[in-house]
């Protein structure tokens, strides 16, 4: 594969933010994008606690022009930006900012990522129950765009962070038509929704390297005819769906729903067209290492 072979006083900077961000494949699909286009651009990632401290970082230096945001950081970040679209601030969580003409500028890419995963897979979201694990950023954004495009029928919101969850479940019954139901997130409330489930959602860190091991959903709650998807995607198949997929469930793994997100910040980074087919195939060759 084509490496980058120089860095000089114009080269532009992007990053990824985040706590943790050692896992993240968002520096080899970035730089392999870049070095595909012979854009001189380098993007790097940063393990960061002071999103405040980081954002004006970004400001100051004059090369630094987009940011990817992860966990945990998705909400907090938005009160360091100039500007957001009405849609994404309605939402409540961004996962992307580009500096334009001196401004700060948010947006998010999560939910029109992981709606064209659902949708690629071939699920009819109609009028469909949809039990989701996880009210931070990433559950914020998914959520709005299934209730706002996907004409679901019941949203049930499962969190720990009782703060989180009714704030999410009040922007929703505001802000979109759906039925939502909160809850709070144990064992005894995953029992009970997975029953009436159809597409099952992890927005949770649960199952993520180097905790691959660990599960929301034990196995023996399946049934059949259910859709399980799982935004984490390092590893490729969490035990969540490698547990579904035993049962003979159709599963949709993170990484479609990353590869969509990043395509979608690559193109606003670099004002073109991203190259889709090579960005896949980094992910999928680190994922498969």
């Amino acid at each position: 594969m084509q490496e980058r072979t120089s860095i000089n006083p114009q080269t532009r900077v992007y990053a990824l933010i985040g706590n943790p961000v050692s896992h993240s494949m968002s520096p080899a699909i970035h730089n392999s994008a870049f070095v595909a286009l012979n854009l001189d651009c380098i993007y790097v990632a940063f393990q960061v606690e002071d999103v405040k401290g980081a954002m004006a970082g970004m400001r100051a230096l004059d090369n630094f022009r987009g940011m990817s945001v992860t966990i945990p950081h998705k909400i907090e970040v938005m009160e360091y930006v100039d500007e957001i679209p009405d849609v994404d601030r309605f939402i409540g969580s961004i996962n992307t900012v580009v500096k334009e003409d001196g401004k700060l500028i948010g947006f998010n890419t999560d939910g029109p990522g992981a709606l064209k995963a659902i949708t690629d897979a071939g699920v009819e979201l109609k009028g469909k129950n949809v039990l989701m694990l996880g009210a931070g950023g990433a559950a914020r954004a998914i959520a709005f765009t299934l209730a706002q495009k996907g004409a679901i029928g019941m949203l049930t919101l499962l969190d720990i962070n009782e703060k989180l969850l009714f704030s999410l479940a009040s922007d929703l019954e505001s802000g979109t038509e759906a039925a939502i139901e909160p809850g709070r997130l144990n064992p005894e409330t995953v029992t009970e929704h997975m029953a009436g489930a159809d597409l099952i959602v992890n927005c949770t860190p649960v199952g993520m390297h180097p905790k691959e091991d660990a599960t929301l959903v034990p196995a023996e709650l399946f049934r059949p005819g259910q859709v399980v998807f799982d935004v984490v995607y390092n590893p490729l198949e969490t035990k969540m769906l490698l547990q579904a997929k035993t049962k003979g469930l159709k599963v949709i793994s993170g990484v479609e729903m990353f590869i969509n997100q990043a395509i979608l910040q690559f193109e606003r980074f670099s004002g073109g067209e991203a190259p889709e087919e090579l960005m896949r195939r980094v992910v999928m060759e680190k994922l498969s290492s």
